[in-house]
């Protein structure tokens, strides 16, 4: 089974950097300097390169609203970058783990698909995930923070 990666729609990115107000009305923080590590960019799912300025919004990636519709934290290259995926982001995912977690088409949390998963087992553990018909599609959420990192659907 083939599997992709999806970054953020880029429509969604050229609005931040234009300064549209975020998933809370906010403006996007605007920060001078990435360390080059630790700011996946959820638009090229990779690092924002060492000195590069980047966004922080609170991001709600989801179409809809209901109780499982998280809204939290991502950062974003301040300038432009091309959509990644749909290929397994290595450098994005740069942590020893993540939590990978199933949603139906409703956008609601399937209860037991969420696990902490080693980062190495990520696409076995989507492949498997999508075995079950009810899991639309499957999200990356840091495993310390939770904060979304990457959709993953069926390719």
């Amino acid at each position: 089974m083939q599997i992709r990666f999806c970054p953020i729609p880029s429509e969604t990115a050229r609005a931040w950097r234009s300064g549209s107000p975020d998933a809370y009305g906010l403006a996007p923080e605007w920060v001078e300097a990435s360390s080059g590590s630790g700011t996946p960019c959820r638009h090229c799912l990779d690092q924002v390169p060492a000195g590069k300025p980047y966004l922080i919004v609170a991001h709600r990636p989801f179409e809809g609203l209901n109780p499982y519709t998280e809204t939290g934290p991502i950062f974003l290259c301040a300038g432009d970058c091309a959509a990644g995926g749909p290929g397994f982001p290595e450098r994005f995912l740069a942590s020893e783990q993540y939590i990978t977690r199933g949603y139906s088409a409703d956008e609601r949390i399937i209860y037991g698909t969420g696990a902490v998963t080693p980062t190495g087992r990520i696409e076995q553990r989507c492949r498997e995930l999508f075995a079950r018909k009810e899991i639309a599609f499957i999200h990356i959420r840091s495993a310390s923070n939770n904060c979304f990192h990457c959709r993953v659907e069926r390719g």
